[in-house]
């Protein structure tokens, strides 16, 4: 198992009560898990807790990964605007201790790996919004990471610079044999790219809910994908449960318009 989360806690200094109360998650080596959930549940703050970014009050969070050996892709690029492509990329294999010249020919090369070879030198100012989101990529790869954290990594990006990516971010995590625990909003992605998707459900004191299995082989292509019947039956799935979990003004709970279905429970 690379990542076991058992009982987690989580409280913001001063509130009442915790947002995250006896979450108990699993994802095992090479598996790519989506973690879905009503805005405010709690689910980048798990992310959070998992990569040491945030303290848990109470639980227990194990992982069989090497130190270092855990990436995190945020959703904005957190890019440094004063250091070109080549060395954002760079940045953190000096930090692991590579050498100068080592550092950059390895950006080079995870530039190269993302679409962007010979833009090396460019700014961050000078790129689009979908080619820094590949040099924050290429800048988590090149640490080599055995689990990879992802908080939202696409939502900024327009539909079809989107498509793109996600098609070559599931190459990418084939290739490099990678862990996945991301956390999104589109039901419709995490039904395309996941293995297993997992609903937490409501806070405060939210907790895992609901775990979907992702009945799609892989190696898949999005496009197709989006035509087969077992997507289709998997997002009403997760829409109805989604449903069950947010208490939308002017809708009774349990009842969600998914785009093209209609779902009561």
């Amino acid at each position: 198992m690379m990542l076991h989360v058992a009982g987690l806690g989580f409280a913001y200094e001063g509130a009442a009560e915790p947002v995250l109360e006896g979450v108990d998650l699993d994802v095992a080596r090479g598996e790519f898990v989506c973690l879905i959930g009503p805005s405010g549940c709690g689910k980048s703050t798990l992310l959070r807790a998992v990569m040491g970014l945030a303290q848990a009050r109470s639980g227990r969070i194990a992982l069989d990964a090497a130190p270092g050996k855990v990436g995190f892709l945020f959703q904005g690029d957190a890019l440094l605007p004063w250091r070109s492509a080549r060395d954002n990329v760079a940045l953190g294999l000096r930090t692991a201790g590579s050498s100068h010249r080592a550092a950059r020919a390895e950006a080079e090369h995870w530039l190269a790996s993302v679409g962007l070879a010979g833009l090396g030198a460019r700014y961050p100012r000078e790129l689009s919004g979908g080619q820094r989101k590949r040099v924050a990529i290429a800048q988590v790869l090149a640490r080599r990471p055995q689990l990879l954290l992802m908080d939202e990594p696409f939502a900024s990006l327009d539909a079809i610079v989107r498509r793109y990516i996600t098609e070559d971010l599931l190459r990418w995590v084939a290739d490099e044999q990678l862990t996945v625990l991301m956390v999104t909003h589109d039901l419709e992605e995490a039904a395309a790219v996941a293995d297993r998707v997992v609903l937490l459900g409501s806070g405060p004191r939210a907790q895992v809910q609901r775990r979907f299995d992702v009945p799609l082989a892989r190696p898949r292509d999005l496009q197709q994908v989006r035509q087969q019947p077992a997507y289709a039956g998997l997002v009403r799935r997760l829409w109805d449960a989604m449903s069950r979990e947010i208490d939308i003004p002017g809708h009774r709970r349990g009842t969600v318009q998914a785009p093209g279905l209609r779902l009561v429970a």
